[in-house]
Formats: C-alpha cells, structure tokens, sequence
C-alpha cells in the first residue's frame, strides 16, 4: 500500500462530493433532479455559436499547437480590454495569466505565496476549493462574518488578523449566497488589505451575472493596493468544460513585483493553456454578448420562483440573491436531522432532489443548504414541490 501525502487529506469538495450519494440513488431508477452544480450548459444556456465556430476554426486551421505559457497575447489583450478598460484594474497584457480554468489560478496563487501554518481570510460562506487549494499547502482557515444586509463585518476581519495572515478572499458575486458587495464594501476591505500587507484575491466569474443592482468590480478601488483579480469564462459564456480563466495582477501595486515573477514560473512548468479554447475565448470577448442579457432574464424568473417558494415553507428562511445562480436557505432542523449534511441526504433519498449542504462552504454555512435554479421553471417547480412534502414530512416517491 502507497501511503498518500497528509495534505491530500486535508482536501474536500462538498458541491461534487455529494454525487456519491446521488449515484447510489441513481441506482433505484428513480428520477433525479440536479440542483447541486453551476454548470449552464447542462441546462438550457449552450455555448453561443460564434465561440464554438471560433473553436471548431481553430482546429480546422491547425491552431493546437504550444502558444505562450503565459497565455495567446491577443486574449491577454482582449483581458485588458475587460478588466481594465471597463471595470478599472490596471493592468498591461503582463499582468495576465490564462488559466485553464479558475480553478488552476487558485491553484497557483496559493502555491506561490503559502508556507505552512499560514492564515487564510474568507468569508464565511466561502467558495470550498479556495479553502482545499489553501489547506493542500499547508494554511489554516479564517472565517470573517458578512452582515444580513451582505456587507462585510470590517471589525470582524480586522480580528482574524495575525502576524501569519497571509491573503483575504472575495467572491463577488457570492458562491454559495449570491450576494454581491457594495463599493464602499470593497474600499474597506482594500484598505484592511494595504495596510496589513495582505494579498488581496478577488474572484469576478459572476460579473457579468447580476440582477437588480449595478455589479462594481474590486479595479473600481484597487489603487496601488496588492490586489490578484481572477476571472473565466464558464459562466457568462457558458463554456465551463472547455475550461479557461484567468488571472490579473494590478500593475500599480509593486508589493505584487515578487508574485508577479514566480507566477509565471509556475506557467511555464505547466507549459501552456489549450490553445484552441483561448481562441474560442477571444472570440467571447470580441463576439456578440446578447446572450448574456437574455440569460440574466431567464435567470432572475427562476430566481424569483425559488425565492418565493422557500420562503413559503415552515422552517425555511432564505435571502434573495442579488447575482450568480445559487440560493443559499437556511433550515430549522428541529432535532429531527443530526445536522444540513444529513438534511440533504434524506431529502435526496425522500425526493430525488439533489442540492449541497451548507457545512460543505465552512462554518458559517451550518444549518443551510445550497440550492443552483439554473434549470428551466417546470423543472424548479417540480423539485420546489417535492420540496415542500418532504419538508411537511410526507414521503415523496
């Protein structure tokens, strides 16, 4: 028997390692509902046809060969465009790194700069592979409250600091919540950031995916502060398993000159991302974005249905999400379930209803369970309807 490193123990993924359960009770044969990962493209939001005619050219013109490690120089270009250009990060095509995914970026940003018994700030809720990436390499976990109202308790993350903080994280729009932060939110976290010396990692895959409100992005108030912005292409353009994000260093903040250079080492070990997806990705950026308002609409309906139908229940308080495509309830459990893990998993064996326990995005997510309404209304009201007999305790079959 190979022993396994300790620090792959160390590693968890609660939205895809519910599926275990969900395979075994695929093996009754009876109908499931999938309401536990974010993945447009397995509902009705497919790829737009000009990024996967971009794809298929690529091929066609023979363009998988090896590009840049750092990523094909018209994409980090068209990055610029984005981030800088419209939501104000500064940055030049050096600034930026094509990830295969953000995933990867995670990755590689808590590879470069933690050593072991580090502390890394999220919030609680928080996003589970920021908490596994930095748990692989040696970090401890730091959980900061975010008030009702989705703004950030700055008194609170000023008490997790410690001479071994190392980094805070946003994701803004929120995974798992759905909340999406003010400026003045996001000024006060910078500060905090600045004056601590700490890394600032702020993920925008959402950005374009918001509701009611205006969505401000952390360049709007980044200044010369150590701020990494990471970004994709999953979800706005739903191209989640072509796989490509990215990743953008302020060009302002010379605390992020020693990052700046082993990041791109890192690139280099990895030789390249794929090159015929960045095409594709190009042409995103480039392209027609029609479609992005078109699924804003779709999604702020189902939105809505889900919104209204928890709230609804007996023993069910939920917020309304201001971007993304998670609702995040949270459940009186009433001794009847020993915690939200085993709340889900009677409830996918009751109703066919698969979601993610809340305890799976870190302590302050006890006693919740998230929900994705990515699927079409019918399908949310079928499972909305399951739903609630399962919560008037009758047996669904």
């Amino acid at each position: 028997m190979i022993e396994i490193s300790e620090r792959l123990g160390r590693v968890e993924y609660a939205i895809r390692d519910i599926i275990l359960h969900a395979r075994e009770y695929e093996k009754t044969g009876k109908k499931l509902l999938y309401l536990n990962i974010g993945d447009p493209v397995s509902f009705d939001f497919k790829t737009p046809l000009h990024i996967k005619n971009a794809l298929i050219d690529a091929l066609l013109n023979d363009s998988d060969y090896y590009t840049d490690s750092e990523g094909w120089p018209e994409l980090r270009q068209s990055i610029v465009e984005k981030e800088f250009k419209k939501k104000g990060l500064d940055l030049t095509p050096s600034d930026v790194l094509v990830t295969n995914g953000v995933s990867e970026g995670i990755d590689m940003i808590m590879g470069s700069v933690i050593e072991e018994k580090d502390e890394i700030l999220l919030p609680g809720p928080y996003y589970p592979p920021y908490s596994s990436y930095a748990k692989f390499y040696g970090a401890n976990i730091n959980e900061f409250k975010i008030f009702s109202d989705g703004t950030p308790d700055v008194d609170n993350i000023r008490k997790q600091i410690t001479s071994k903080s190392k980094a805070i994280c946003l994701i803004n729009p929120s995974n798992p919540t759905g909340e999406a932060f003010d400026l003045k939110s996001l000024q006060s976290i910078v500060d905090i950031a600045a004056e601590n010396n700490l890394l600032l990692i702020c993920d925008e895959i959402y950005d374009e995916i918001v509701f009611e409100d205006k969505f401000y992005g952390i360049g709007r108030v980044a200044n010369d502060a150590p701020v990494i912005l990471l970004n994709g292409f999953s979800k706005t353009y739903s191209m989640t398993g072509l796989r490509c994000g990215y990743l953008c260093i302020n060009n302002k903040s010379r605390q992020l000159d020693s990052i700046r250079q082993s990041i791109f080492k890192l690139a280099r070990v990895r030789i390249a991302s794929n090159f015929p997806v960045q095409i594709a990705a190009n042409a995103a950026l480039n392209g027609p974005q029609d479609h992005i308002r078109e699924m804003v609409i779709k999604l702020r309906k189902r939105r809505d249905i889900v919104f209204k139908r928890l709230n609804e229940l007996d023993g069910v308080y939920c917020k309304k999400p201001r971007g993304a495509f998670y609702v995040f309830p949270e459940i009186d459990l009433r001794n009847r379930w020993k915690n939200d893990l085993y709340f889900v998993i009677d409830m996918l064996y009751s109703t066919g209803v698969l979601t993610v326990h809340g305890s799976g995005f870190g302590d302050s997510g006890y006693n919740h369970f998230r929900i994705v309404y990515l699927p079409n209304e019918d399908v949310l009201h079928e499972a909305m309807d399951k739903i609630e007999l399962f919560m008037k305790n009758k047996i669904v079959t």
